[in-house]
């Protein structure tokens, strides 16, 4: 029996590679790991699987795929490619291209993108291919246009940058707005929380170490055998926020595990899945599978505040996340996930049946990932234009109890369409313009004071936001100023579209 666990205690992947081939290898779900480690205890557990199969189905922005066409006759060096009118990066060979998930359709907008094309390819569906060139003595041809479908390419190889984030902010909004963002429809005043993840039957929580999680490895991708190629972009495991970089032929598959996706106001995305093998080695990997929801936090960002660094709302646990409620600032909010658990469980489970099945075998990784590593944000050495920079300080302003008639004065007097209300604090509470006078003058007499016509619900600006985001701001409620306030609400300026033209004369960079 000691011999029986020394055995054990050291099994390796060439023994667990021989049990899928002779057909005896234990497999089971990582959802499933946790239940198993409390029957049976660590070493009990380690006796009886031998692989822990992981996977998850989430919207994944930086995927694409390389395509060779082939050489038409006569030949055409193709410096430009269309696909279903969907842009592809031509500078790298005569006939190679690059087509990103997220890059938009030139015809239809985000509505279509290079998600629906690779979607398109993989469900069998033929494409319009246009190439342009200059035309050169070995490449004469200057235009192409010609239906493919992925059969007729030479390869259609999926290479993925960053697939299968270990952990991901969910993300809330305390704004007064909507907003449309890659994490989904974040309502209004913390109105829901949106997350993405599969959780504990996600790979890399399974294996945080990344001891057997690295180049080289296969995986499941797309319905597909695919590989690791390494870690993925942006990759900053050393603060739980490890990537992997994936590749795969599309040839192999799936739509059943690829659909492309639009997000409302954002842009075209493309929905993989994946999942990787997890070999059983020892007691740590055992200790490391056997991760639940409960187990796993990750943080609610506040993505109504546009900057880089978002203020963190709360911890969270993925099981409080799943539960479909969590409490945020003593009110009980809806939770709701953009990835698909029931499709991670399907990708899981059709991973377990290759490895049982031996179509699967297990890989060492070629490469380790570095544990330690941690990404850094843009060194970006140009301060980006701040409305401080460019508003008005000179502001002509009224009290809201002063006369409609005093106001209209004000505003013909100061030459000016925007007039701010401040109360006795020289706090802003309103903002009255000539739109505003002449309702009030229709009103017959109905509202005499300021207090009466002016506009409460004030968009407005502070000093040191970007003068980007000031922008968007006015685009997006078509208006005409924002009243700038320092942070006890108190004004300070106004940004008008006039203040604008300010960045052509001083020559900012943007």
């Amino acid at each position: 029996m000691h011999y029986a666990l020394d055995y054990y205690m050291e099994k390796t992947i060439d023994l667990i590679n021989t049990r899928i081939r002779d057909g005896n290898a234990r497999v089971v779900r990582a959802d499933q790991m946790p239940d198993i480690v409390d029957e049976l205890g660590v070493e009990g557990a380690l006796r009886e699987v031998d692989v822990v199969t992981t996977g998850t189905f989430g919207a994944m922005c930086s995927s694409g795929a390389f395509f060779n066409f082939g050489h038409a006759d006569p030949p055409i060096r193709m410096e430009k490619v269309w696909m279903n009118e969907v842009e592809a990066y031509a500078g790298i060979a005569a006939v190679d291209a690059y087509l990103g998930a997220t890059q938009k359709s030139e015809t239809q907008g985000i509505s279509y993108g290079g998600a629906h094309v690779l979607e398109d390819l993989v469900a069998g569906n033929a494409i319009r291919l246009r190439a342009q060139s200059k035309g050169t003595d070995c490449y004469p041809r200057k235009t192409l246009e010609i239906e493919l479908n992925m059969e007729d390419m030479n390869q259609a190889t999926m290479v993925n940058p960053r697939n299968s984030y270990q952990s991901y902010v969910a993300a809330s909004n305390t704004s007064d707005r909507t907003l449309y963002t890659y994490m989904g429809t974040l309502l209004a005043n913390a109105g829901n929380i949106s997350y993405s993840g599969a959780g504990c039957l996600s790979p890399i929580p399974n294996d945080p170490n990344l001891r057997v999680i690295g180049s080289g490895v296969p995986i499941f991708l797309c319905g597909a055998e695919g590989m690791i190629i390494g870690e993925g972009t942006q990759a900053s495991p050393g603060n739980g926020f490890a990537t992997l970089m994936t590749t795969g032929n599309m040839k192999d598959m799936s739509t059943d595990f690829l659909r492309a996706a639009t997000f409302r106001g954002y842009n075209s995305t493309l929905y993989v899945g994946l999942g990787v093998p997890i070999p059983i080695l020892d007691e740590d990997m055992v200790r490391r599978t056997a991760v639940r929801d409960e187990d796993l936090k990750t943080t609610i960002a506040d993505y109504g505040v546009p900057n880089r660094d978002r203020p963190t709302l709360c911890d969270v646990t993925y099981a409080e996340l799943k539960s479909g409620h969590v409490e945020l600032n003593g009110e009980d909010v809806k939770t709701s996930s953009l990835s698909s658990y029931k499709k991670a469980l399907e990708v899981a489970d059709e991973l377990k049946s290759w490895v049982e099945s031996g179509r699967m075998i297990l890989a060492s990784p070629t490469r380790r990932l570095d544990t330690t590593k941690t990404s850094h944000p843009m060194r970006d050495r140009a301060r980006a234009p701040q409305v401080r920079d460019i508003m008005t300080t000179s502001i002509v302003t009224i009290s809201e109890d002063e006369s409609i008639r005093t106001a209209a004065k004000r505003l013909l007097e100061g030459e000016t369409n925007h007039l701010p209300v401040l109360d006795s604090a020289n706090r802003l509470v309103g903002i009255v313009t000539t739109f505003d006078i002449t309702k009030g003058v229709a009103s017959d007499g109905k509202g005499v004071t300021v207090r009466d016509i002016m506009t409460k619900r004030v968009v407005y600006t502070s000093p040191t936001e970007t003068v980007d985001v000031a922008t968007r701001k006015l685009e997006q409620h078509n208006i005409g100023a924002l009243p700038v306030v320092d942070e006890n609400g108190k004004l300070i300026g106004i940004l008008s579209a006039i203040d604008l033209g300010k960045l052509f004369e001083r020559g900012w960079k943007r």
